[in-house]
Parts: C-alpha cells; structure tokens; sequence
C-alpha cells in the first residue's frame, strides 16, 4: 500500500493505534509530575503524516490536541512536536483548525525533516536533557514509519537513557521478515537490530510456527536496548492481525524503564484487545480488525483461563504467608504481561475459593473483597 493510499480512508486498526497512544499519553504525564515537576512535557511525532485522513478521521496528533486541550495541566504543560517530511504543511493546516494559535503556551512546532538521514533529528534525540536527577523535558516519542526506515536504535537507545523518557514504536514485521534473509537490506537491519542482527538471523531458523519467529523479532528489539541501557527496560507488544487474513499485520512495541508506565501500558492494551490470548510467553495483546464488527464467541474464555493461571501461580507462591496486595502486585507485575485487573480477579477468585482471607486496615467498609492497595493485607491459607 502506498503512503498517500494509506491516509484516503482509516483502517479500524489505524483507529486502535491512534486511540492507544491517546489514551496513555494523558497519564503518563500525571505519572512524571507525581515524580518531578519538569519545565515542560513532551509529544514527538516523527511521523505525523497529515493529521486528518481523507475520510475525515482524526489521526494521533488531532487525537492527542484534543487530550491536551481538555485538561488544564496538559495544556499548559505539554509540548508538541510533530514531524513529516511529506505532510508537515498539511498537518499544520489540519491542526490549526482545531487548535487556532494561542491555545497553547508552548507553541506546537510542525517539522518536515527526513528521519534517518537528516542530522537534526538525530542529534535531537541524541542530546541529553539530563539535568542532576531528572530530566527537564520527559517525553513520549512516537515513531510510526512506513516500513522500517528511520529507525535506528543506538539514537532511540540514547533517547531512551534519559528519566521519564518513553517510546511507542509501530514495528512492521511484515516488511523486517523478508528484509531479514536479504543482504541489499543489511543496512537497515544493521540499524534496527545493532547487536542481534546474525543472532536473530541464526535463530530464527529453529523457531517453528509464525508466533515464535515474530515474538524473536520483538524480544530482539527489547534487549538491544537493555544492552545500550546496562538496565532493564520493560518492552510490552500489541498485535494487530491482518485487515483481511489470520496472519500478523503488525506490532506496537512500547518502551519504557519505569514500572509504572509497565502498569499503565499493560492497563490500556488489556482495555483495546478483542481477542482472547494466553499469556504463554509467546502470545501478547491482540487486535483483530475482522471481530471489531462481528464478535466470534471464542470457544473457550481466556480471560477466564489467564486469570485461573495467575491465580494458581500466586497460591502457589503465597501459600500460608501475609502479603499487603499492593506489595504482591508491585513485585509480581514486572515480570508477567497481566494487568493490574487481572491480578485483582485473580487475587478475589482466591478469596471465593477460600483459600486467601483479605483484611482492610483503612477503617472503611469495602463493597470487593480485594483491592490493590496498601491497605488490603492477603492472608493466604
């Protein structure tokens, strides 16, 4: 599909990327400030493209105007920098419409660079905005390409180094599959994958089904940027199948070091999935355009399952010891993709099978039996 094709008409798809990073750029920034009161918050769009699709659908940056613009914090506080160097004048156009000069103090600015090849961007991502223990400009940096040009993840590591900093980046395995086993690409796979490009070639080979090559391409990505780091850094995928086939469209990969944003990503992506997965360490969050309009009743229940799985794994941690749930959920989470919801069912189906006895501290009558809060005290039989 060419570029200009792709913005005539949105796909449901494009609308769930777009309506996933709206919905967590708002509480990421309640998140930093809770931390550190910065001089000011940042949204970068590398790849903004026009802003308002021919249809007349809102794209991201319309999506995150909007956001900023209804909440008094994130007006006066956030900075919006968007780039396209195809659509930068049109974006510009589209957005004024929405957001006449002046409703924000810091004044959105609209580049039309070429990312990969133009210095400016690089060296903006590259420099350090450290500043003693906290960064003074947290950001949020989208990078949405057509393909995978542009992306290179020693700058998107350097980028990454600095507190609060957080990563969307939109992952195209259809086009890094074939891209992979051709040597004319090796330059950008060089790029993408600086450390495991011949281990992830290697490896490959001995991964059976579709699901383990791509979740390869995924968890490839998540440790370079853990080696460029020297720390941990939480990667969490979304998927999103084919339009108009069973296979896999392409991914979201979300990058952060802070644990909460782990939280908070994984909260949102439970909220927008459609199709029900186990969390076997291969599956991830999923979106299938083909069931937005017309559900199919799974066969069996996976939330159900997912959470009789943690369930289980927690009883069988916990068993005869005392926990607050706050405690469990903060030591536990980081290392699973369930959300804060499922720890919760999980931790209240113990309690209907009368194998945890839940104590509040806080002196107030609770309706649920559990809540994710230090003043829920787990006492597992």
């Amino acid at each position: 599909m060419k570029e200009s094709v792709f913005f005539e008409k949105q796909t449901i798809s494009s609308k769930i990327k777009a309506s996933i990073i709206s919905e967590y750029f708002p509480s990421y920034c309640k998140i930093i400030v809770k931390k550190h009161k910065p001089k000011s918050l940042r949204y970068i769009d590398l790849f903004a493209g026009p802003g308002i699709y021919e249809d007349e659908s809102l794209s991201t940056p319309i999506l995150i105007g909007k956001r900023c613009q209804a909440d008094d914090l994130l007006r006066n506080s956030v900075h919006l920098l968007f780039n396209d160097n195809k659509y930068s004048s049109l974006l510009e156009q589209n957005f004024l419409k929405y957001f006449p000069e002046g409703t924000f103090p810091y004044k959105p600015r609209f580049g039309n660079k070429t990312v990969g090849v133009d210095q400016d961007i690089t060296r903006f991502l590259m420099k350090s905005t450290h500043s003693g223990k906290f960064n003074q400009y947290p950001s949020l940096l989208f990078i949405d390409p057509f393909g995978y040009k542009g992306i290179e993840t020693k700058v998107l590591g350097e980028f990454l180094k600095n507190w609060g900093n957080e990563i969307f980046l939109f992952v195209n395995t259809k086009r890094i599959h074939p891209a992979l086993e051709n040597e004319k690409f090796d330059s950008l796979m060089s790029d993408l994958f600086p450390t495991t490009l011949a281990t992830i070639r290697l490896d490959r080979r001995y991964k059976l089904s579709v699901s383990e090559r791509l979740k390869l391409i995924i968890d490839s990505l998540g440790k370079e940027y853990e080696a460029l780091l020297g720390e941990r850094v939480f990667y969490t995928a979304f998927k999103f199948q084919e339009e108009d086939s069973e296979a896999t469209s392409h991914f979201i990969l979300h990058l952060t070091k802070g644990a909460r944003g782990y939280d908070l990503i994984k909260t949102i992506y439970n909220d927008f999935a459609n199709v029900g997965t186990i969390f076997d360490g291969v599956n991830t969050y999923t979106f299938d355009a083909k069931k937005f309009d017309d559900p199919i009743i799974d066969l069996f229940d996976f939330k159900s399952l997912n959470i009789d799985k943690l369930k289980d794994d927690m009883y069988f941690k916990y068993s005869n010891k005392t926990i607050s749930a706050h405690n469990l959920f903060e030591t536990e989470h980081i290392a699973t993709l369930y959300s804060k919801s499922h720890f919760t069912d999980a931790l209240r189906r113990l309690v209907e099978e009368g194998k945890l006895d839940p104590v509040f501290t806080d002196d107030k009558e609770h309706r649920v039996s559990v809540l994710i809060s230090k003043d829920c005290i787990l006492k597992f039989k």
